[in-house]
């Protein structure tokens, strides 16, 4: 037979209010009487409802992260591994669970309006894209990762435009002019019409590709007649290597920059199985400095950014909005010295510079 709550009423001596308290709003009872009534439910065996506790507490107890890719071809980036690792610090703090919400047939819009949360982490979506419109009409609250700091809720990220700017002029300076950049196919560089943009999507990537233009003019280059070519790939090794071979038979570049460091892996080994050497032949840059970039022969250059703190600072403020906290963020989220204290939509990077760059080759 199942034990219900007012067996436990019974038991204790209290009404089934009090026993609901103990469980879902334990600030109003004394410590006394919740230990008194939790310690007689554990010796009746009895298991909450979770579908009831939510009709109690009107919430669900799990934060949801929007993911812009089925969860299989998402997790092959380490970063995102990275991404959800300090996610998951900060749920465990605040005791809350984590739901990962990929696309619903391949739309975003659908896993949004779907998802079964109280709040929402998304990556890489701005005020102009229609998820954001979605989940401010659920009415619950939402900061983005590597979105927009001036759509008006808040945003976790590195000055990407900035840190374009840094990696274009280490490259340029040690004389290249012919680069190739591969794209990730999540994230094509084109401009958000605000429908489904795939996350991580054009935000991050414009601001990159505007960066590097900074950096071409900063040389006296032209972006539009400086030999600089665009390439696509799915943000995994596969994708970096079939980008490697379309390059590496296209012949013309002497330096590649990839926007994620698993990418940039693939390249290095089309490169080892075709004899090209890293950095004589082809130099290879990239972002995110995860783990594996320096245990790479030669280590790789690359922008360091905090994936890990990224994801906790958001989720630390998504979950201290959901406990009142002002959904406007600024006192939420500066991220200082290892501190959370304002807005942290300019999280520090750092550019890492090992042996996979250097001048190109006499006569490349």
């Amino acid at each position: 037979m199942r034990i219900t709550i007012k067996d436990i009423a019974l038991k204790a001596g209290v009404s089934k209010t009090t026993v609901s308290f103990a469980f879902n709003n334990p600030s109003k009872l004394s410590a006394a009487t919740r230990e008194r009534v939790l310690r007689i439910a554990e010796e009746l065996g009895y298991v909450p409802d979770p579908i009831a506790r939510t009709l109690t507490t009107k919430r669900i107890g799990a934060i949801g992260l929007l993911l812009p890719q089925p969860i299989h071809e998402a997790l092959r980036n380490p970063y995102l591994g990275e991404l959800t690792q300090g996610i998951g610090a900060a749920c465990l703090e605040r005791e809350s669970a984590l739901m990962i919400v990929p696309p619903i047939g391949g739309r975003v819009m659908e896993a949004a309006r779907r998802a079964v949360v109280d709040a929402m982490l998304a990556i890489g979506v701005g005020q102009d894209h229609d998820v954001v419109t979605l989940i401010r009409n659920r009415n619950i609250p939402l900061v983005t990762i590597d979105g927009d700091s001036e759509a008006g809720f808040p945003n976790v990220g590195i000055d990407d435009e900035a840190a374009a700017f840094e990696l274009m002029s280490h490259v340029l300076g040690l004389g290249h002019r012919r680069i190739a950049v591969i794209e990730l196919e999540s994230a094509p560089c084109f401009p958000s019409n605000g429908r489904d943009v795939p996350a991580r999507g054009s935000i991050v990537c414009r601001r990159r590709m505007a960066g590097f233009g900074r950096a071409m003019a900063a040389f006296g280059l032209d972006p539009s007649r400086t030999g600089l070519a665009a390439y696509r790939s799915a943000g995994s090794l596969d994708g970096g290597r079939a980008a490697a071979s379309r390059i590496l038979d296209d012949g013309s570049a002497t330096a590649v920059i990839a926007m994620a460091d698993i990418v940039a892996m693939g390249l290095y080994q089309v490169c080892a199985d075709r004899g090209v050497s890293i950095p004589s032949d082809l130099s290879i840059a990239s972002f995110d400095d995860i783990e594996f970039a320096s245990l790479l022969s030669p280590g790789l250059t690359s922008i360091r950014q905090p994936g890990y703190m990224k994801g906790y600072v958001a989720a630390r403020a998504l979950l201290s909005m959901l406990k009142g906290a002002s959904t406007e963020g600024a006192s939420l989220l500066r991220f200082q010295d290892g501190a959370l204290s304002g807005d942290a939509s300019a999280m520090p990077y750092e550019l890492v510079v090992r042996g996979s760059t250097a001048t190109p080759r006499s006569g490349a």
